[in-house]
């Protein structure tokens, strides 16, 4: 095994965060997309090798190659509302793709997987924080993939495969640096939705339901910076080089544990860039929970991690990306 990574979904907006991270650190980051949904110009910090995870062949070749020691996975689709409308698209990419994935790596005797997940997973909440131990309930196809990898994983650990599934909750923000950050297309996240409008480039924001039993009727979220969140990954495959278990699985919660509705969050992006948010109020989507915020207390104490950028620095972040993105 070599000090290499293959970054499933390199590409894109979290996957690319994470090669420089990794790249920073030493380690060479091998990004393997299909740049479907990814950015070729993201891909700046090792080297590109193009393919989609449901390819056996494809992986043997680029494993054969490389000699990764480890794997991060982050190429499944994402989008919730899209799910619903798909949901045989959405199962067969991030479920059944990821299983090939997960025996290739099986096969070429990888020392650790680490799998993006969300907290989506949850559904409604039970409780006011959530964590790891509460019931898994997803309320769409996008989130059911997610549960359904997590629970293959968990049966791989008697494979020998060592894994952790990091439950995101919502990501937000850019490279502090300007070189990198968020560009979906079409683009379905909050702040940079918000941020276009304010700058007059994007359309008016739409409110998705503001009928919610929550302060202001709009849905609750625990926002999470991206940079966090690629320093998470890089430790997570420190914390499972570190088990002496021959296989072993683990899910860990990423957020900052504070939530703020969409309408809050509307109100510190025009603050923050003095500009106001055009929006209109729409119908729910359908698969959004009320309330999503997350106990990170696991992360905190297993993996030495926890959020360092706040909701105003996302925005700062996002402000700043967004003026100078390619588009």
């Amino acid at each position: 095994m070599t000090n290499t990574v293959l970054v499933a979904g390199g590409a894109g907006y979290i996957g690319s965060h994470i090669c420089k991270a990794l790249a920073e650190s030493g380690t060479i980051p091998v990004c393997y997309d299909t740049l479907e949904k990814g950015n070729e110009w993201a891909v700046r910090w090792g080297p590109l090798e193009l393919g989609n995870i449901g390819d056996d062949a494809r992986l043997d070749a680029v494993f054969r190659k490389h000699k990764p020691r480890a794997v991060i996975h982050l190429a499944g689709y994402i989008e919730v509302g899209e799910s619903v409308r798909e949901p045989a698209r959405y199962l067969d990419n991030n479920v059944t793709k990821t299983e090939t994935l997960i025996e290739a790596a099986l096969r070429h005797g990888l020392d650790g997987f680490v799998f993006s997940s969300t907290c989506a997973v949850y559904g409604l909440p039970k409780t006011q924080a959530l964590d790891e131990a509460h019931p898994i309930a997803p309320l769409s196809p996008y989130a059911t993939s997610k549960a359904l990898v997590e629970q293959r994983l968990a049966a791989a650990a008697a494979s020998g495969l060592r894994s952790a599934s990091l439950r995101y909750f919502n990501a937000a923000g850019a490279d502090a640096s300007g070189e990198i950050g968020e560009a979906h297309s079409p683009e379905t996240h909050l702040l940079p939705l918000a941020v276009d409008a304010a700058l007059g480039v994007g359309r008016e924001l739409t409110i998705m339901g503001d009928d919610y039993e929550t302060a202001d009727g709009s849905c609750v979220r625990d926002f999470v910076h991206v940079s966090d969140l690629a320093d998470a990954h890089l430790r997570a495959l420190h914390w499972l080089n570190g088990q002496s278990a021959p296989g072993l699985h683990r899910s860990f919660n990423l957020g900052c544990g504070t939530g703020f509705s969409v309408k809050q969050v509307l109100a510190e992006t025009e603050r923050i860039c003095g500009r106001k948010v055009p929006f209109q109020v729409g119908p729910r989507r359908p698969g959004d929970s009320p309330r999503l915020v997350g106990n990170t207390a696991r992360a905190e104490m297993e993996l030495g991690w926890r959020c360092s950028r706040r909701l105003a620095e996302q925005i700062e972040d996002t402000f700043r990306w967004r003026r100078v993105m390619p588009r």
